[in-house]
């Protein structure tokens, strides 16, 4: 197998490791944040908020990742 090769396969694994982490991690955001609401309705623009902010930082780990594989890919043309 070649490096072009071998490139073109890691860059592939990049995008799909940092999607599949930061997608659960925001089901599991999104989970709390509606439980915490339904608990403390009085709360929820607090949370909503900080929910927002943190899928902000989870997603920004996916463009990352993203980045990543382009410059992998850049590698390779």
């Amino acid at each position: 197998m070649d490096s072009n090769a071998i490139i073109a396969i890691i860059a592939g694994l990049t995008v799909a490791i940092s999607t599949i982490a930061p997608a659960t991690a925001q089901g599991k955001a999104a989970v709390a944040a509606l439980e915490g609401t339904a608990r403390q309705p009085e709360a929820a623009s607090g949370i909503r908020t900080t929910m927002i902010l943190a899928l902000a930082l989870m997603e920004a780990l996916t463009i990352y990742g993203l980045l990543i594989a382009f410059l992998l890919v850049g590698k390779v043309a």
